[in-house]
């Protein structure tokens, strides 16, 4: 092996991405995480194919408890529902607006934080006057008036939890931005004539990722929470099966079912916690205080 090809090894072994990836493959809170996350998306996409059953057939009597019938291993709901087929079909809908309102969220938030940033001067402080102004919204009210002025599809839900909840993405973006846009690697950029879009997207933005890939395990989360207030309070898509269209489906009836809103709302804290432990262990892989300690 020649000396650069030693070097490189180096180099690569010594990669900032690598490092993390070691760390988070050391983390147990980012592999437990994961761990939970496999498991739900198996038992949300797998689950069709071996349990197919259609979660608005009415299988059996309303209200049957778990383990009284074999068409329903998990009980009923007020309507004779199953309830194992309505989590196992309520997963997809429930995933599919955390990841799209999750990504929205992601995506406003780092335009608005990096041309804030980035340009400074007016453009920060019209940006930030805007953060601002959707920051001091009530997030849920505000949802609830988009969802309610549109028809309340799970596209819909997705999009009026993504519109609600990017400043606090928006934020931290321009607060990474500021910190590494005079950094000397940026100047040298600049130097080299480099234009600004170029150095936002290509130089700068590459170096400020760390803390919203974190941000954005988060985001999903919390995603998926908001996406269940809403479904709670009757304004989720009510031809789509959800974990959270299901809780607020039996909540009058959670004194003669408990099963009805415990099952449901078990999954949704398990998602959320797969999610935020996912977080935790990117956080500690991308910090380096954090990594030696």
């Amino acid at each position: 092996m020649t000396a650069i090809d030693n070097a490189t090894e180096i180099v690569q072994s010594q990669s900032p991405i690598r490092e993390a990836l070691r760390a988070f493959r050391q983390s147990w809170a980012g592999m437990l995480g994961i761990i939970i996350l496999a498991m739900v998306v198996i038992f949300t996409y797998v689950g069709p194919v071996l349990y197919p059953v259609d979660p608005f057939e009415i299988v059996w009597a309303p209200l049957t408890a778990p383990g009284q019938s074999e068409m329903a291993p998990l009980g009923t709901d007020y309507l004779g529902r199953d309830i194992l087929a309505g989590l196992i079909h309520g997963g997809s809908a429930t995933l599919y607006v955390g990841l799209v309102a999750g990504l929205i969220t992601i995506t406003i938030g780092i335009l608005v934080g990096a041309f804030a940033g980035f340009y400074r001067g007016v453009v920060d402080e019209i940006l930030m006057r805007v953060t601002e102004f959707f920051q001091v919204l009530p997030a849920l009210l505000f949802a609830m008036v988009l969802v309610t002025l549109f028809t309340p599809t799970i596209y819909v839900v997705a999009l009026a939890i993504g519109i609600v909840s990017w400043p606090t993405t928006a934020r931290l973006t321009r607060a990474e931005f500021l910190r590494i846009r005079n950094l000397e690697y940026v100047n040298a950029a600049r130097s080299v004539g480099a234009r600004n879009r170029r150095i936002m997207w290509r130089v700068i933005l590459p170096n400020a990722l760390a803390p919203l890939i974190v941000a954005a395990t988060l985001t999903i989360g919390i995603a998926i929470l908001f996406e269940a207030g809403l479904s709670f309070l009757g304004l989720g898509d009510p031809n789509v099966f959800s974990w959270g269209m299901m809780i607020g489906a039996g909540r009058e009836y959670i004194l003669d079912g408990w099963w009805v809103v415990t099952f449901p709302g078990f999954m949704i804290f398990l998602t959320v916690l797969g999610f935020s432990l996912v977080g935790d262990g990117l956080n500690d892989a991308f910090n380096p205080k954090l990594r030696e300690r």
